[in-house]
């Protein structure tokens, strides 16, 4: 079937691609290939798509209203996946506009295409940063989730919401997935594991926060890949059973439902730290600083939900991940073995 990606030169967006143009879809891929971190790497991404006939890539920001339009009236996806959005929650200090555009305006664009283009499914990235302030582990789908902590985390709430408000009108299909922490080899280098990565190597210190004192439920890229594909091809069906009384944030009287993706457990910063020095065979020189504004001290994900709709949750080890990830840097970077 043809599916449209948004955000296809991004980390998740190519494995995902990569997936979908295996199996023998056709893939439209959509990236405006930002310069919030280094635009080659995302271009090597697209190269590596580029070798398929079933996959074409249109250069187009989401929050191109009067683009986005024709983009959908000529291409008719069957289905959308959208991952296209400002990530990072430390930047949205910075630079909120960016969040506003991309993650609010881009994706009513998505959600205005999908309506008139009579899309059967859409599958859209929320994050496990939705959950904010909650302190109760596992996170639950079924938690009250109204305490962001971040602006990207208020604009992915903002996005459950916004498809739900479709899903009751228009009867659009949409599904969000709160993704934990994703890792793996052509990761984004803003996060944690590549920047570790590469200080190590270059005998710089790496920058540990909260003392140290983190844990995060890190998802290996596999694992978050395969679960979009089952939840792709199992559109929503309304919740006969919904109580609107006792209202459950997961699904709804609308065809629309909510799933994390993570790994179901939640890792000390320092033993992901320690399964890096392993695999490099080097100690990290570490600075130890405050809680960032925007974190979280610990994510940890309930995956029952998925399990039970798809059959499947993310088990990749990060001893196994990690391994994964330093292979790709050597060999894309050149690193020498010593």
């Amino acid at each position: 079937m043809k599916i449209l990606v948004t955000g296809a030169a991004g980390f998740i967006g190519m494995h995902i691609c990569e997936r979908l143009l295996a199996r023998g879809d056709e893939v439209i891929g959509v990236d405006n290939l930002s310069d919030y971190y280094d635009v080659s790497l995302k271009k090597a991404r697209i190269a590596r798509l580029a070798g398929s006939k079933n996959f074409r890539h249109i250069e187009i920001d989401i929050a191109d209203r009067s683009g986005m339009v024709a983009l959908f009236a000529r291409e008719r996806p069957r289905r959308v996946i959208n991952l296209a959005a400002q990530a990072g929650v430390r930047y949205s200090l910075k630079n909120p506009h960016s969040y506003v555009d991309s993650n609010l305006v881009g994706f009513v664009n998505v959600l205005e295409g999908c309506r008139y283009a009579g899309c059967d499914h859409l599958v859209f990235a929320s994050s496990s940063s939705v959950y904010g302030g909650n302190t109760r582990m596992p996170f639950s789908e079924h938690d009250n989730v109204d305490h962001p902590v971040s602006l990207y985390a208020a604009t992915k709430k903002a996005n459950e919401l916004m498809a739900h408000s479709y899903s009751h009108l228009f009867c659009l299909p949409a599904t969000g997935l709160r993704f934990f922490t994703v890792y793996g080899p052509w990761g984004r280098p803003d996060m944690a594991l590549f920047l570790f990565t590469s200080a190590i190597l270059e005998g710089r210190p790496i920058d540990v926060f909260n003392q140290g004192r983190m844990q995060r439920d890190f998802t290996y890229i596999d694992d978050i890949a395969e679960g979009v594909l089952r939840v792709l091809d199992r559109p929503p069906a309304a919740n006969p059973d919904f109580d609107r009384d006792a209202a459950d944030p997961a699904s709804s009287w609308a065809p629309w439902q909510i799933f994390n993706i993570g790994n179901h457990r939640a890792v000390d910063l320092m033993e992901y730290i320690a399964a890096l020095e392993k695999v490099l065979g080097r100690q990290a020189k570490k600075n130890f600083l405050p809680m960032q504004d925007g974190d979280v001290s610990a994510t940890y994900a309930q995956t029952e939900d998925l399990q039970r709709a798809t059959g499947f949750h993310p088990d990749t080890s990060i001893d196994v991940g990690v391994a994964r990830f330093v292979e790709w840097y050597k060999s894309y970077y050149g690193v020498k073995e010593e």
